[in-house]
């Protein structure tokens, strides 16, 4: 006698949470997002300082079709889940930040939890969207660095915003300076294009390192000639 495992297909099978059709592709897939207004920091560790903790500011934070809530940051090339980061030196997460209460956690903030779970009940239904379905603005200062020549020139554009589109996937917003036609650049401005379409774009620095690099700062200077390609 043989038995075989039921077979279900996964068209038919509803997430709780969000309500619609289940698929193991879209289970991290971002559904809505609320920048962060408090100043709270991811705070992480790499190997080249085991004894020291670097803190960078949250951006924001998402709902994913899971329905857990994350933090969000930019992260060398792209906006990735704080608990996620990885780079060469083997950098690691290690907790939030609350500089205000000099406090560490470890699950997003319940208000938080309510803000995205409430917005995503009212505006949630992505189905019938296409294209960009949120844009929030970037209040971190965070710049985008580029360069086509292996960072021997290199060009800083502040971020005006992010936008969530309805692929669950989050892009930058660049300034195309051509297309202003008043100011200041507002999240939604006809002359802001994704960063995504710009073949140039190698990283994301934060703003007290982008303004260092504006004003020639020897350290900062120093750490853009290791970049350039040889």
């Amino acid at each position: 006698m043989t038995t075989s495992t039921p077979k279900f297909k996964t068209n038919n099978v509803i997430d709780i949470f969000s309500r619609r059709p289940y698929s193991h592709s879209n289970i991290k897939k971002f559904n809505r997002l609320a920048p962060e207004y408090d100043g709270l920091e991811m705070i992480y560790s790499n190997e080249s300082n085991p004894t020291k903790l670097f803190s960078i500011k949250v951006l924001c934070w998402g709902l994913r079709s899971d329905g857990k809530v994350v933090g969000l940051v930019p992260w060398l090339d792209k906006i990735v889940p704080c608990t996620q980061i990885q780079d060469p030196l083997n950098g690691r997460w290690e907790g939030y930040f609350d500089p205000k209460n000099d406090e560490i956690f470890y699950e997003a903030p319940v208000h938080k939890i309510i803000e995205l779970e409430t917005a995503f009940e009212q505006y949630g239904n992505h189905e019938i969207f296409e294209g960009v379905i949120q844009e929030i603005p970037d209040i971190i200062g965070t710049h985008a660095v580029l360069s086509s020549d292996g960072f021997k020139n290199i060009t800083l554009k502040e971020v005006v915003s992010w936008t969530l589109l309805s692929t669950g996937s989050i892009e930058c917003m660049l300034i195309d300076d051509s297309k202003v036609s008043s100011t200041p650049v507002l999240p939604g401005d006809k002359c802001l294009y994704t960063g995504s379409n710009e073949k140039s774009f190698k990283y994301f620095f934060q703003h007290h390192i982008a303004n260092k690099i504006k004003a020639r700062d020897p350290k900062a200077l120093e750490a853009i000639a290791l970049l350039v390609d040889t």
